[in-house]
């Protein structure tokens, strides 16, 4: 039986990249996924494509950040296809880059209202519907940056994803009675559009890519299949975690 048979999952950053990988991987294991995104058509593209090859996916694109579509996308899952069990927090952005005495204000709060602000909001409407079902579990997207190197240039990013970390440990300590698993999940680079506009030239891809241990980037289905350990019941007694999935980097120092 798939592994995530009659679950019921919302993905967010689902256009692309990591979310895109995970959404696919997630409905090939039976899960019902709600797919979240900025872009409609991409999204769209998505949806047609899970449903096409037998699984069953709906898009709503939106901007994470907007409480009204937070709720939105508890009540979408609901709605269509009965409940929620999952929910892969993933969307973000790098945001400004540069040193913090040159950033603007305005600069570093769309930051962390994206990265950090929309994980309250989603965990906000998604505990409970989780809490109805009796147990579930919850994702975030945070990084090794932040938490294990800091990166000249990447002040809000940085403490956007930390942040990710403190709330998974408060949630994961509050809901636990509840069954419900709360995790962040570590990335080490990815190649992703994210990944690819901060590695932008071929020396800083090589770079990158000598950062870390296994002296590659991930692919967004490597990151995806760690995901979908935390989606499942594989991790039942993984609570509170904020899970490398680095390629090395953060032990690597040649």
């Amino acid at each position: 039986m798939a592994i995530l048979a009659n679950k019921v999952a919302i993905i967010t950053g689902g256009s692309t990249g990591i979310g895109y990988a995970a959404a696919t991987l997630f409905a090939k294991e039976g899960a019902a996924v709600v797919v979240a995104a900025r872009r409609q058509k991409e999204l769209n593209d998505l949806a047609d494509s899970i449903n096409a090859s037998g699984g069953q996916a709906l898009a709503l694109a939106g901007d994470v950040g907007d409480e009204a579509f937070a709720k939105a996308l508890v009540e979408t899952a609901l709605t269509h296809f009965g409940g929620l069990d999952i929910a892969f927090n993933n969307a973000a952005i790098l945001g400004a880059m540069g040193p913090v005495p040159e950033m603007s204000q305005s600069e570093w709060n769309h930051v962390i209202q994206t990265n950090l602000t929309s994980a309250f909001l989603a965990a906000k409407y998604q505990l409970p519907a989780m809490a109805a079902r009796k147990g579930g579990s919850l994702i975030f997207t945070s990084t090794f940056v932040g938490y294990t190197a800091g990166m000249p240039g990447m002040a809000a990013y940085a403490a956007s994803k930390a942040g990710l970390v403190g709330l998974t440990q408060v949630l994961a300590s509050e809901h636990g009675p509840q069954n419900i698993r709360v995790n962040a999940l570590l990335p080490g680079g990815t190649d992703t559009p994210a990944g690819r506009e901060f590695a932008n030239t071929p020396e800083t891809l090589a770079f990158v890519q000598n950062l870390h241990a296994l002296k590659r980037m991930a692919t967004p289905d490597e990151i995806a299949q760690s995901a979908l350990y935390l989606a499942s019941d594989a991790s039942s007694f993984t609570t509170g975690s904020a899970m490398l999935v680095d390629g090395g980097v953060s032990i690597n120092r040649v």
